[in-house]
């Protein structure tokens, strides 16, 4: 385990999977401490592939191939290769395991790095070989309500940097989407989406598409403002365990989704994959702000 330190926050964070284990400010846990009661993961990173492809089959490089959901990285160990008071570095290599999985070359790094009440989670994809490679990479940070109480519906609010024009798609079936019938997301005129103990029962994850927003905000019940994610990524979920009365929610900037439901196309093809060429470098990164 590392441990990041500055004036305002304390952050840790595992080799296994490179990992985020901890966000405190003063003796304040944001992050959800993985029970598994609920669900026993804290903030996995989701690489080569964000949700599931379908049937757990893919078909690249002339060959099919069986993953389940999330991809691999996130229960594989990282080396630790730089590390401050402020700031850590995890690296993953391709190697026989991952071969087994995914045909493509990658080297995989995930940072860290705290400045005032901010935290920036930085990934850096590369292609060390002679050929094009496909991927997807996304977060799944999960966080605790400030205000939980099991036998009150009431969790909080969410607010984003766009109110209007907002659509969602959904699971179909299998962990797959149906693109064609998109959903209104509907924020109330004061900026203000109410969360409840049921929301997810029924639509299991809010998936919006095509960089439609590029900040959440989560609020107390008394809607001043806990926690925020900033982004550029396409695809953001927003998710908590369906019917679980859960005491968290996830924020998760996706640069990638699951498949549409039914695809049999190949991997280079799936929606929201990303392209890199031989020797290339692909950069980004997301901010999680405490108030």
């Amino acid at each position: 385990m590392q441990t990041l330190k500055n004036g305002q926050l304390t952050v840790v964070v595992s080799s296994h999977g490179a990992e985020l284990q901890s966000i405190r400010k003063n003796d304040t846990e944001y992050l959800w401490q993985g029970d598994p009661a609920f669900w026993g993961r804290r903030s996995p990173v989701l690489f080569p592939i964000v949700g599931s492809v379908w049937d757990g089959r893919y078909r690249a490089a002339g060959k099919e191939f069986h993953m389940g959901q999330h991809g691999f990285a996130r229960d594989m160990d990282f080396t630790l290769v730089e590390s401050s008071e402020t700031e850590v570095r995890y690296r993953l290599e391709a190697s026989e395991e991952t071969f087994a999985k995914y045909p493509y070359p990658f080297v995989l790094e995930i940072a860290y790095r705290l400045h005032d009440n901010r935290l920036d989670v930085i990934w850096e994809v590369s292609d060390p070989g002679d050929s094009e490679i496909y991927f997807q990479i996304g977060a799944h940070p999960a966080f605790i309500y400030p205000d939980y109480d099991p036998a009150e519906p009431e969790r909080g609010f969410l607010a984003f940097d766009r109110t209007e024009g907002l659509e969602c798609i959904r699971i179909k079936g299998k962990g797959c989407v149906d693109t064609e019938v998109k959903y209104p997301f509907e924020v109330p005129a004061d900026g203000m989406f109410p969360v409840a103990k049921d929301t997810f029962d029924t639509i299991d994850t809010i998936m919006m598409q095509g960089s439609q927003v590029g900040r959440v905000t989560l609020h107390r019940t008394d809607r001043t403002p806990w926690l925020s994610l900033s982004f550029d990524a396409p695809v953001v979920g927003i998710w908590s365990p369906p019917s679980k009365n859960a005491p968290f929610i996830c924020i998760e900037p996706w640069y990638g989704r699951c498949d549409r439901y039914g695809y049999e196309g190949e991997f280079k093809d799936r929606d929201w994959v990303n392209v890199l060429q031989p020797g290339a470098v692909f950069r980004t990164e997301y901010t999680i702000e405490i108030f």
